[in-house]
């Protein structure tokens, strides 16, 4: 017997994480979040999308999780995803 699992997309999880009420988006296309989450948020949903995911390690799945909250809109720990992203490439940041 196979199992189904459902897990939600990465960008439901990251707008998840904001605790932002929800927002009917028939009235407003493109909703740009404003929010800020932190580097934790972004591990346990990269831990939840991990199986679901074509990176090799953590740190890939964080990277991606990264480009989502970039593209939801959201800062993480108060900066740009990208910026904490080059932080991950550089080492500073595990």
């Amino acid at each position: 017997q196979a199992k189904v699992s459902v897990v939600p997309s990465a960008g439901a999880l990251v707008i998840k994480a904001l605790k932002e009420p929800p927002r009917d988006r028939k009235k407003e296309k493109n909703i740009k979040h404003t929010g800020n989450i932190t580097m934790d948020d972004i591990i346990s949903i990269a831990r939840i999308m991990k199986p679901r995911s074509c990176a090799r390690d953590l740190r890939g799945v964080c990277k991606e999780m990264l480009g989502t909250a970039q593209s939801v809109g959201c800062t993480v720990d108060r900066k740009h995803p990208r910026d904490v992203c080059k932080q991950i490439d550089s080492g500073e940041v595990d």
